[in-house]
């Protein structure tokens, strides 16, 4: 940043990150982008996303499966409910885990 290019592309920026930590990277972000500066954060924690990111897309084997702003994608769900539906990833939680239910 030292630069100040226009674009900053951070691929999971809070990945092992303390809260503090986070909290002052999301701050420096947001003074970024208040500034002109656009920021992409590719990331996998979609409470993240939502709260920090005002458009998203999302991908599934580089295809875009849906884009625009967190409200238009998500809908009536949360962003990482829609995200689990776009790329057909949920399956039965039961499945596979009889070892773990109490007998």
């Amino acid at each position: 940043m030292i630069h100040a290019p226009a674009l900053l592309v951070l691929d999971e920026p809070f990945e092992s990150v303390d809260p503090v930590s986070a909290a002052n990277i999301r701050a420096i972000l947001h003074q970024y982008t208040q500034a002109g500066g656009t920021v992409v954060v590719s990331s996998h924690v979609m409470d993240l996303v939502q709260r920090m990111c005002d458009h998203v897309a999302v991908m599934d084997n580089g295809r875009v499966l849906a884009e625009g702003t967190v409200d238009q994608v998500r809908g009536e769900m949360s962003l990482e409910d829609r995200f689990v539906d776009l790329v057909g990833g949920r399956t039965d939680a039961g499945e596979g885990l009889s070892w773990l239910r109490p007998e």
